[in-house]
Order: structure tokens, then sequence, then C-alpha cells
């Protein structure tokens, strides 16, 4: 799909395409008139005239048919001066179109159809480091920044693939239209500091009340001040960091383990945490917790450690449910999963993993 700039480029051409077939017809007609008025010209009628012009017009110039008048020399003199220039005005006006063409798509003026993926809005050295764990659970991104000389490190970095990226300033609403942010799974805020997540977050919300975002936080006490902005999960990295370094100190392996299965799996022995959808296909609807806990582990070596339930828009997690809890159509399930197993549950339970935005 063309943008504004690209049809205003197009029209223009157009426009001028039209002038001179106005003009070309307008100079022909003048050179018959004039032609027909000598005896020996071989220039009367719109064919031969045609055929005159093409012939000069593309510098092949056969000769065979001349004017003869002096008013019908000044034109075709006109013809040849504009066999100059015309090759040269239509090559630049081709070339200078396909350039803005190329540069609008690769600057994201045209849009994007990834769909449930994640929009980050901002780019920083964390921003690029979430994006690496998104594609590495083979998550598609978004990115939205205002900075020119993030796009081409972005597309050197990345698979157009798994990655789309627009250059737009960030109060731009209208224009987050083309990362499809309404048909994202959640968007995530990544700008310099938290009083600007939260106006941005303000302002959006007035156009796509429908989006769930998620903030990391530099002041860990503004977390209720966001949550009721109608932010999703508001996260401050430094009290992460320092839970699992205090966990280090007092239980290393525990620690360890945590820091492993909250990144993706790089080999299929690699542990990591998955959520899946219930849906019809999966084996374990309208079961127990217990069954399902146990045909995990028997057929899949997986270990179920957890469920959520979705209500009216809202998600419960519960932890290390009852074994009487019945497992219902549209809730998630939480595994444990290796490389080897992830692809297995995958293929069994007929879903792609990752949390679905309820429409």
């Amino acid at each position: 799909m063309l943008n504004s700039s690209e049809r205003r480029k197009i029209n223009r051409f157009i426009f001028a395409i039209l002038i001179g077939i106005v003009v070309y017809f307008i100079l022909i007609t003048l050179l018959i008139r004039f032609e027909q008025d000598s005896s020996q010209s071989s220039i009367t009628n719109y064919h031969q005239a045609v055929w005159y012009t093409v012939v000069t017009l593309t510098t092949v110039g056969y000769g065979d048919i001349y004017p003869n008048t002096i008013y019908g020399r000044v034109i075709g003199y006109i013809f040849v001066l504009l066999s100059v220039g015309i090759y040269g005005l239509l090559i630049g006006e081709i070339t200078n179109l396909v350039s803005t063409i190329k540069q609008n798509k690769m600057l994201g003026y045209n849009g994007t159809v990834f769909e449930n993926h994640v929009v980050i809005i901002g780019w920083s050295d964390f921003g690029q480091l979430v994006t690496e764990q998104l594609i590495g659970a083979n998550k598609q991104v978004a990115i939205v920044t205002n900075q020119r000389t993030d796009i081409d490190l972005i597309h050197e970095k990345y698979e157009k693939k798994n990655v789309f990226t627009l250059y737009a300033d960030f109060e731009n609403f209208d224009a987050l239209k083309k990362v499809n942010i309404e048909k994202s799974s959640v968007t995530f805020v990544n700008l310099n500091d938290d009083t600007e997540k939260l106006v941005f977050i303000l302002n959006i919300k007035k156009i796509y009340d429908n989006i769930e975002f998620v903030v990391t936080l530099e002041n860990a006490n503004l977390k209720n001040t966001f949550i009721n902005a109608g932010v999703t999960n508001a996260i401050s990295p430094h009290e992460i960091s320092s839970k699992i370094l205090a966990s280090y100190m007092f239980e290393p392996d525990v620690a360890a383990y945590t820091e492993d299965i909250m990144s993706f799996a790089h080999t299929p022995t690699d542990y990591d945490i998955k959520q899946f959808l219930v849906t019809y296909d999966n084996p374990y609807l309208n079961k127990k917790y217990q069954q399902a806990f146990d045909g995990i582990k028997l057929d899949f070596n997986g270990v179920l450690i957890g469920m959520v339930k979705r209500s009216g828009g809202k998600r419960l997690l519960i932890k290390n449910p009852q074994k009487e809890y019945k497992i219902e159509l549209g809730d998630y399930l939480i595994i444990i999963v290796n490389g080897s197993s992830f692809e297995l549950i995958q293929k069994a339970f007929n879903v792609q993993e990752g949390y679905f935005k309820e429409t």
C-alpha cells in the first residue's frame, strides 16, 4: 500500500506525462498544418507526423520523413532538443519514485501484517535484549523508534520476517496503525523515563483502549500508578535483579535454576517455562489437574506447574492448583519443558505457545 508521499509523487509524475501528451499533440497538429502548405512535404497526416516525431525523439532519425517548411523545421528543432532531455527526465523521475518507495518501505511506512506480535515503543540496549529473547521464543516484533539511525542497525541485525521497524514520532498515534498495534498481543513501552511512559500510555489509551501494556519502571513505587492507568504488567528490573542476586547469596542453585528457565531454550536439552492455550484440540480439556500433571510428565517429560483462568478480560494465575482443579477451554497451562518436549507438546496441543489476546 502506497503512503501519501508516494501517491503525491506518482500523481505529479502522471500529471507531467499528461501535460507532455497534450503539448505533443499540439505540436504535431501545428506541424501537419504548416507542412500541408508545401507541395514537397512528406508530412501531411498524423500517421506521418507521429512517425517523424517518434524517430526524432528516440534519436533514430531514419531521414525518410522530414519537414520542408520553415515553421515545420522550427517544430522539428523543438523535437530534436526534447530528445536530448526527455529520457533524462523520465529516467530521473522513475529513479526518484523507485528510491522513494524503497526508502518508505525501509522506514516502515507501508505497514506490516504481523498479528499476535509484540510492539516495542522506543529502542535501546535493553529493548534489544528483550527483542532477542522474543525472537528466540518465535515471537514476531514490531519496533517503533524516533531515531533514524536505529533503522539501519535494526535491519542489519534482524530478519524482516521476525522484526518490523517503523520510524515515527511517538506522539503520532495514527502512525501506530502501521505496526498493526490493535492486533498485537502486547505493547512494551520502552521510553526514557517513567513520566514519559505514563503520559504516553494515558494518551494512547484514548485511541486504542483494548491494548495490553507492559512497562519497566525505574521507580518501583509507581507500580500501582501504572496499573491504575491500564498497564497489564509493570516490572522493575532493579527489583527483579536484586531478588535474584539475594537468592544467589543464600540459595545459589535455586537462583541458577530460576535464571535458566526464565530465558528461552537454546538447545533441545535446555529448559524453559512455556504457557499453552487450552483449545478444543487439547488432550487434557475438561480433565482434572492431576490427570494433566501425570500425563504431561509421562508422555512429554514436561512438568505442569500452574495454570491461568481468563474471565472478563482478566487473568488469574493459579500456582500449583489442587489436583481436583478442572481444566477448561480458554485456560492456559504453564509447563516446564526442554527443547525436545516443547516440540512434542506443541504438536499434541495443536497450538503455538504464548499468550493470545482475547478478541
